[in-house]
């Protein structure tokens, strides 16, 4: 038979009353479960921040496509790059009037290359026709010379363009899957020299945030203060000191301070509208004052019937003219209100004029009417 020590029964009662505490969701029991504690998103250095000077560089050329079927282009810029061409080549022209083919397009190459780009790496370039060109489909872009902004050639591009489509034109008729007068080239240009890219200065590093935010400004310095002194400078900067043992070794501590987290920040509320499309994008956090919302539309619908006026058989100095009719109906839909209340989340009124059947057009312009009244807390931006 088992004794029950009284440091026993304490260590029971122990557990006991610890068990208790565990619970604190109510069951069907009258007990009370464990709620699991929300925790904010942490977001890495890496992902929302780039090192000042650390960038792409952008590159551009002009070259010729040729292996086009009779959907090139005839300008006189490509007939006197199609002569020097041929010129450079060996080939004996007159003039150019002895170029006489459409299978040839002039167009511009472009490219963007990353940072710490080498000798030999190979980029995607885009090649866009200048003139005329019908399509670009089936040509192929001979050796293109690709230059910086400051005329240094960087690379060169050459090799067969992919459209990502086709385009047919016979007989009056055309068919078409995707535009055909620009097309891509995989790893089409080749790097003839290495990228120098410098990375912060002698004393440290400016981390730049993709977004300006001071409270994730803010938050940034202050977990990047466990690895090295760091300062937020305004919205957007952060200046971080390489300690000493890193001077040498920046690649290292860069390493480190990229996995660093960060607690995420609520966002501005915003709401975003795209009037070509017809998207509207609401943010979270997004409220409304008090206000009442009244929305109709007013239709015009103009119909035009062509008729003929045809004399009488023996009306010698009368003859046949053309009549146009127009009927204009104007159609004016019944307006509706709608009041809503203070704290109104957009939500709220989202489902409200949807259950009237508002389209999406109407719901920009209403949104745009809130906003100037002053109802709508968020920013509204149109894109």
């Amino acid at each position: 038979m088992n004794i029950l020590t009284l440091p026993r029964l304490h260590k029971l009662l122990a557990n006991g009353i610890a068990a208790l505490l565990l619970l604190s969701v109510t069951s069907p029991l009258g007990w009370v479960l464990p709620q699991p504690t929300a925790s904010a998103a942490s977001l890495r250095i890496k992902d929302i921040t780039h090192i000042k000077g650390v960038r792409e560089n952008q590159l551009v050329g002009y070259g010729l496509v040729v292996g086009l079927n009779r959907t090139g282009d005839q300008s006189r810029s490509t007939l006197n790059a199609e002569f020097n061409f041929i010129r450079n080549m060996g080939g004996r022209l007159a003039n150019q009037n002895d170029i006489r083919s459409t299978n040839t397009a002039a167009v511009v190459v472009t490219a963007t290359i990353p940072a710490f780009s080498k000798s030999g790496d190979r980029i995607d370039v885009l090649v866009s026709s200048m003139a005329d060109a019908k399509s670009l489909e089936g040509g192929t872009l001979i050796v293109t010379q690709l230059m910086a902004p400051n005329g240094e050639v960087v690379a060169l591009a050459q090799g067969p363009i992919s459209t990502g489509g086709t385009s047919v034109d016979a007989g009056g008729s055309s068919t078409r899957t995707a535009i055909t007068t620009t097309g891509r080239i995989p790893q089409g240009a080749i790097m003839e020299r290495d990228m120098y890219t410098e990375i912060g200065d002698d004393f440290g590093v400016d981390l730049i945030l993709d977004r300006n935010d001071f409270s994730m400004a803010a938050r940034v310095a202050k977990a990047v203060k466990v690895l090295a002194p760091a300062k937020a400078m305004d919205g957007s900067s952060v200046r971080v000191t390489i300690p000493d043992e890193f001077i040498d070794d920046k690649i290292s501590f860069l390493a480190q301070l990229e996995t660093i987290r960060v607690d995420s920040i609520d966002d501005i509320s915003k709401v975003v509208v795209n009037e070509r499309t017809g998207t509207i994008v609401i943010g979270n956090g997004v409220r409304l004052l008090p206000a009442a919302v009244a929305h109709g539309g007013i239709t015009v619908k103009v119909q035009t019937t062509n008729s003929v006026s045809q004399p009488g058989a023996f009306s010698p100095s009368a003859e046949t003219v053309g009549v146009t009719n127009s009927e204009i109906d104007v159609i004016e839909n019944p307006g509706s209100l709608i009041e809503l209340g203070g704290n109104a989340s957009l939500g709220d009124l989202v489902a409200a004029l949807n259950a009237l059947g508002v389209t999406p057009n109407d719901l920009i312009s209403i949104l745009q009417a809130l906003k100037s009244a002053g109802s709508l807390e968020a920013k509204l931006e149109i894109i």
